[in-house]
């Protein structure tokens, strides 16, 4: 990992949204930075992947959303 200030972001990013969704038990198998634009140079932070999820995965992310925690 580089110490470039946009990849510190999206790191914290990445790890504060892990840590929020767990507190809800739901685990996102493919979270993680979007490689082709943590490779690349931008003028941004890297993207986050959100990946895939089963029905029953985006149902508790759907309510945990709903209840606004």
């Amino acid at each position: 990992m580089s110490d470039h200030a946009h990849d510190r972001e999206a790191t914290a990013a990445l790890t504060a949204l892990r840590a929020a969704l767990a507190a809800h038990g739901i685990t996102l198998p493919s979270l993680d930075l979007h490689l082709p634009s943590y490779a690349g140079r931008y003028n941004t932070p890297p993207l986050i992947t959100l990946g895939n999820c089963s029905a029953a995965t985006a149902q508790r992310l759907a309510a945990a959303l709903a209840d606004g925690r």
